[in-house]
């Protein structure tokens, strides 16, 4: 028996040897082969958005997803896999919200709205109030108390069409969202309709977090979003006539903190296993869809990384893991954990890498890191211009690895295509078969990709 043991390790060593002494664009062209024609990630995909469905923090389908993701990592055969607790929110939207505009007593046209996430309800009959219509909060103060007291606010920003970075046209509305109705309440408003963020125009109401910060809770004001068609049709109605009024009703509810869990795997690394290298996206999702693209893609990629790093035979010098973080979309309380007790335990992480952009064709890498470090991924731009991954900046890494920022680490961020991303970002409409499946793993390719550069040639 230990002479079997003696020899399968052998074995893993001359192979780890080999792979290692073949040229970067065979075994990068191996990676891209393998997850191109034997790929995971699109089955795991199916069943986590179609089996389990969708996951907001501290629900049912968080709960399920974690048990799935320790599974599945542990039939990988990784080194470790554990569950790290971390207490979350649990936010629940109830029955189907309700809206209409009423033009005249009688007169009513329906609209398709939805919950923010966090919000208050209204009362059990609704509310139906006049509406002013703002774009930002400083036209808000000029409008004043006596003009908003008793009404509700309608935010009517729209995403920047120009902008080609979507990811900046979001950034540049979404405080309307996320602090509108704390906003509004400050000059009397019974409410806080909010404009979805999106870029083209449809029927669905896009959903996402928004909060009162120390507001006590007898002073918050419901909010919800609007579907982009029913925000043009109201602000055409109000500049027809003023007088107009807004009808609305949801029923959801802040409950306790519950406990659940980031989910992490790990590979133990062959010469320097106390250096880590993660990979990974956030495991829960909005109640509207089934989350695929936001972040499921992100999830399966990368469980993906790790799994394709074994089928090939890669034995990586640093110890890699992937970790299915808890809690992105209401709070962040997963990356923070993580963070956290990595701090405490003197965890010395090296690399960082996050897929939460979608899953949609993969173009390159935001990174944040220092002028030798970017500048030896630079070096590395011939590798993948075979696969038309041209995008390699400066930037933002990711939400979830951000608590692990210091002045040593590299984190990146995958960056795919983004154009058709806000399209689906929070709507019901963010289901599997919105997701391509080449594109999907093209994505993971290009991700273990970078990790096995890093990994072979370290860092600066």
């Amino acid at each position: 028996m230990n002479f079997k043991k003696t020899a399968l390790l052998s074995l893993s060593i001359l192979l780890s040897i080999s792979l290692y002494s073949q040229s970067d664009e065979d075994v990068i062209k191996d990676i891209y082969k393998q997850s191109l024609t034997n790929g995971k990630s699109y089955d795991w995909l199916n069943y986590l958005s179609n089996q389990i469905g969708s996951r907001l923090s501290g629900s049912l389908g968080a709960e399920k997803a974690v048990l799935w993701g320790k599974e599945e990592l542990e039939k990988l055969g990784m080194d470790k896999v554990w569950l790290q607790p971390v207490m979350v929110p649990k936010w629940v939207r109830g029955a189907k919200e309700y809206a209409f505009i009423e033009s005249e007593p009688g007169k009513t046209t329906t609209v398709n709205i939805c919950a923010l996430g966090g919000s208050v309800s209204t009362p059990a009959l609704g509310i139906k109030a006049n509406v002013v219509e703002v774009h930002n909060f400083e036209e808000l103060a000029t409008l004043g108390k006596e003009n908003i007291e008793g009404k509700i606010v309608f935010f009517n920003r729209p995403m920047e069409a120009e902008l080609i970075h979507t990811f900046e046209a979001y950034g540049g509305c979404v405080n309307q969202r996320g602090q509108g109705a704390v906003e509004a309440a400050k000059y009397g408003a019974v409410a806080a309709i909010v404009r979805s963020m999106n870029l083209r125009l449809d029927d669905l109401p896009h959903t996402g977090a928004m909060n009162y910060g120390d507001t006590p809770v007898e002073d918050r004001i419901p909010s919800a979003a609007i579907s982009t068609n029913d925000a043009e049709l109201l602000s055409t109605m109000l500049n027809l006539d003023k007088n107009i009024k807004f009808y609305f009703k949801q029923n959801c509810k802040q409950l306790n903190d519950v406990q659940s869990y980031n989910v992490i795997g790990e590979i133990t690394g062959s010469q320097y296993p106390n250096k880590y290298m993660i990979v990974g996206g956030h495991l829960d999702s909005w109640d509207l869809g089934d989350g695929s693209h936001d972040d499921g893609a992100g999830i399966v990629q990368s469980m993906e990384v790790l799994r394709l790093f074994k089928e090939l035979g890669i034995r990586p010098k640093h110890s890699l893991r992937v970790v299915l973080f808890m809690n992105e979309e209401n709070g962040l309380r997963g990356g923070k954990k993580y963070a956290e007790e990595a701090k405490q335990r003197g965890e010395n992480h090296v690399f960082a890498l996050e897929s939460d952009s979608g899953g949609f064709t993969p173009r390159g890498f935001s990174l944040d890191c220092n002028d030798e470090n970017f500048n030896q991924v630079l070096s590395w731009q011939n590798l993948f211009k075979p696969y038309l991954i041209h995008y390699f900046e400066k930037g933002h890494g990711g939400a979830d690895i951000g608590p692990l920022k210091n002045d040593k680490i590299v984190m990146a961020g995958l960056r795919p295509d983004s154009q058709r991303y806000f399209d689906y970002h929070h709507a019901s409409n963010d289901t599997f078969d919105a997701v391509n499946k080449r594109e999907l793993e093209l994505g993971a390719a290009t991700m273990t990709s970078l990790m096995y550069l890093f990994d072979k040639y370290g860092f600066k």
